[in-house]
């Protein structure tokens, strides 16, 4: 194992890598044992495992900086191999779902190895490899353009994330300023976002098509490893979470009106929960990381291992600077069993949220990499691994003194108030995508009307203090899973159902929790949605009266605590 700062970046030899495919294929359909054929599907992996990781560490360097001219390039490069494998891929997983010992398999892993496969046959054809070179394009022309967007604010030059820390200002006036610039940030970038959009949107569709999908939700729900619910049960959870949760933020948005003591809350109040000012780290980011190690040491033997890995290895990227992509993500360096964590610090509680959710996913791949044999099965679909990044935020509430001192409290208030309210949110991001692909030649203009009238069904506190790009429904565009991830959002209000349930088993019974959730970790995704719910000891989403059960504490909780 070495630094990241040292890993060297080599193109993958992609002649070697088709070899590789040619090969197991033949040894696939000639094996005579299921020694054989195992010892074949092993060998790709472990060629697949150096492959993909120079195509991780290409992506990180390129997210980090997206105006490096060598790594953008490079991204362009593995775009195009990789589309270029697909009819390659497609007969591996045909020599895999034929395989004479297909069942031998299922025995030693588990049935989900052959449900990924066999869903990977009807996504896979060599009729969309330029579509899928140029939605890769479009993605990182997206990424490059929303970190470029920078601005001047009071003497400083900022970007999105720079603003964001004055928008949680006591000073209402300052909250004001912010707020438009961030907006006017984004009227700005919206004709480019706009076309982006509309093409990426055509795109699906069409490949959706060509594939013999009678739309992209469907395509997109098959990709998603969405394999034990359809779009009607989604609906249903929306409903539910219509019924319960934006009558409870309702309150809480109240009670805040009345805290900062405004006429009207407007949405530049709503990030400053408490008059005083909200609760911010102390410390820059080599304490904040130092603090992390000590609280992971102190959470349990595995958290300690992991994270003092993370620390000893620079697997981080935290600090926001021009250029760098926007958000927050986890991935890994399969090769290494390294996971890495990319962020954007900005001076507010939200560095904390980084390393408690993206360690929450980094620690789940770190277990996972260490007793999966098979990587396509060490991670789940992504509800399942918001659960674990979610509810590590939870778990570390005990060690918010260390982070935020005497106001520690008012973190997990504010913690726990941002993730009810953030719920209704969550549901108008996947409503708005199953619109857009219901009618995929809407306009722009047709575009932000729908997100406006599906924000006020489930946000009618909403108030953007006629700010005329937001009123009209230009919101939408500030969500980069929209352009980079269709239909991963709702997995967030999913997820959180489930580590609100351990975080109320936590309150009874924490040592049981911890259990239940490193139960939950160590699975990774050698099992289904559903059959995950019952390793973890979780009740399922989808069923009546399963959102109510979740956040009824949380709800009752925030009553005495604001």
């Amino acid at each position: 194992m070495m630094d990241f700062r040292e890993m060297p970046y080599a193109r993958p030899d992609m002649d070697a890598v088709k070899k590789c495919y040619e090969t197991t294929i033949q040894r696939l359909r000639e094996a005579a044992s299921y020694t054989e054929a195992r010892e074949a599907f092993f060998a790709l992996q472990e060629q697949e495992k150096q492959s993909g990781t120079m195509m991780s560490l290409c992506s990180v360097r390129n997210t980090i900086d997206t105006t490096d001219a060598y790594y953008d390039g490079e991204m362009k490069w593995l775009r195009e191999q990789n589309a270029s494998l697909i009819p390659l891929r497609k007969r591996y997983q045909q020599a895999m779902a034929e395989c004479p010992f297909r069942k031998d398999f299922e025995q030693e892993f588990g049935a989900q190895l052959l449900r990924l496969i066999d869903a990977q046959l009807k996504i896979t054809d060599e009729r969309i490899i330029a579509d899928t070179i140029r939605e890769g394009e479009l993605q990182q022309q997206y990424q490059k353009d929303s970190a470029m967007a920078v601005t001047d604010f009071r003497g400083e030059k900022v970007n999105f994330y720079g603003l964001l820390k004055h928008m949680e200002s006591t000073d209402r006036e300052e909250r004001r300023e912010a707020y438009h610039a961030w907006a006017k940030l984004y009227e700005e970038i919206s004709p480019r976002l706009d076309a982006q959009y509309d093409e990426l949107v055509r795109l699906r569709d069409g490949m959706a098509k060509k594939l013999g999908f009678s739309s992209y939700t469907d395509l997109a729900y098959l990709a998603r490893r969405r394999f034990d619910y359809t779009q009607e049960d989604v609906a249903a959870f929306r409903r539910q979470v219509k019924e319960i949760i934006p009558p409870a933020v309702a309150e809480i948005r109240e009670k805040q009106r009345r805290r900062l003591g405004v006429d009207r809350l407007r949405y530049y109040d709503e990030a400053l929960i408490f008059a005083e000012g909200n609760a911010n780290p102390i410390g820059d980011m080599e304490t904040l990381v130092a603090k992390a190690q000590q609280m992971y040491r102190e959470m349990s033997p595995e958290t300690g291992e992991f994270f003092d890995f993370m620390v000893k290895y620079h697997l981080f990227d935290l600090e926001t600077r021009p250029g760098k992509r926007m958000g927050g993500y986890m991935t890994r360096f399969p090769a290494y069993q390294a996971p890495f964590i990319f962020s954007n610090f900005n001076g507010t509680s939200a560095d904390v949220d980084v390393l408690t959710h993206e360690a929450g996913h980094a620690f789940q791949g770190y277990l996972a990499m260490r007793s999966i044999p098979i990587s396509m099965l060490s991670g789940s679909t992504s509800e399942i691994n918001e659960i674990h990044s979610m509810t590590m935020e939870h778990f570390a509430y005990p060690w918010m003194g260390s982070f935020f001192g005497e106001n520690a409290e008012k973190y997990i208030t504010a913690h726990l108030i941002g993730a009810i309210s953030v719920i209704p949110y969550m549901v108008c991001v996947d409503e708005f995508q199953h619109r857009v692909y219901e009618k995929p030649d809407m306009t722009a203009l047709e575009r932000r009307r729908v997100w406006r009238g599906i924000e006020q069904n489930y946000m009618p506190w909403r108030d953007y203090d006629g700010e005329a790009f937001l009123e009209e429904g230009g919101f939408w565009m500030q969500k980069q899973h929209i352009f980079l991830y269709p239909f991963y959002y709702v997995d967030y209000a999913l997820a959180q159902m489930c580590a609100f349930q351990y975080y109320g088993r936590m309150k009874e019974n924490r040592p049981q929790a911890w259990q239940d959730y490193l139960r939950l970790c160590r699975a990774g995704g050698t099992r289904g949605y559903f059959e995950l719910l019952e390793v973890g000891d979780l009740l399922n989403p989808f069923r009546d009266g399963t959102v109510e059960k979740s956040v009824g504490h949380v709800i009752e909780e925030l009553r005495g605590r604001y």
